[in-house]
């Protein structure tokens, strides 16, 4: 159970760093932060993880290496999403 409660906050965390560097702050709340984080580790397990050799959060990994790459995912992961989401808001204004 603790591990679960610890994967909840550390992914919330991970999201919340990610949207402060890809400047989506403003636009995600708590619950935003926590799906950007455990999502953009389950991506990074796909990804990243391979080519570098190091766990995610979602693998139980909390160390250093392990938390740069799910950091890494959640960014990527926010990327794609501006990606799609670029041309709606361009239309908008």
């Amino acid at each position: 159970m603790i591990n679960f409660i610890l994967w909840i906050i550390v992914g919330g965390l991970i999201g919340w760093i990610a949207s402060m560097i890809m400047g989506t702050n403003q636009k995600q709340g708590t619950l935003s932060n926590i799906l950007v984080g455990i999502v953009g580790a389950f991506l990074a397990g796909y990804v990243i993880t391979p080519l570098f050799g190091t766990g995610t959060i979602n693998q139980r990994d909390f160390s250093l290496p392990g938390l740069l790459t799910s950091l890494g995912g959640a960014v990527l992961l926010l990327a794609i999403v501006r990606l799609f989401t670029k041309n709606k808001d361009v239309q908008k204004t």
